[in-house]
């Protein structure tokens, strides 16, 4: 059962990119611990081009998750602030919700919210322009390798 119902967006608000970046963070931190959380780490974007991160989430499994907004035209994501519960940080991770319009994300556990984000975002001129962020999730010795190579 989620702490938070999912938010419904009008017809003109969204095409379906923000619930769609929630599930996608959900699949990659659910189930896990969070190590470390650090802004302006770098990721491989859709390209395969290193790209600065907004976040990156360090997970008890060996892996990074590394949201990256931006902005097309009229159109953005971006990661305003973040807040991490430390105190939570051994409970396992058991979803991932919204309030406030997809503008408060919560990563949280059975103790309540491990990590807040605060969430800039608007679809612009609806559906023209690309926004959402491209969530990467990466083996931390790939990430070495890359950086080595």
């Amino acid at each position: 059962m989620s702490l938070y119902p999912a938010e419904k967006l009008g017809e003109y608000e969204d095409d379906g990119t923000m619930p769609e970046n929630v599930g996608a963070l959900a699949d990659a931190v659910v189930g896990h611990r969070i190590v470390k959380v650090e802004r302006g780490e770098s990721t491989t974007d859709a390209w395969g081009d290193r790209a600065p991160a907004d976040l990156t989430i360090t997970l008890d499994n060996g892996k990074r998750v590394s949201l990256v907004g931006g902005s097309d035209c009229c159109a953005y994501t971006e990661l305003e602030s973040f807040l991490l519960h430390a105190d939570r940080i051994d409970h396992i991770i058991t979803g991932v919700g919204t309030t406030d319009g997809y503008n408060t994300w919560h990563i949280y556990a059975d103790m309540g919210d491990v990590l807040e984000l605060s969430v800039g975002w608007s679809s612009g001129n609806p559906f023209y322009y690309a926004y959402g962020f491209h969530i990467a999730v990466e083996e931390i010795e790939d990430a070495a390798e890359k950086t080595l190579a």
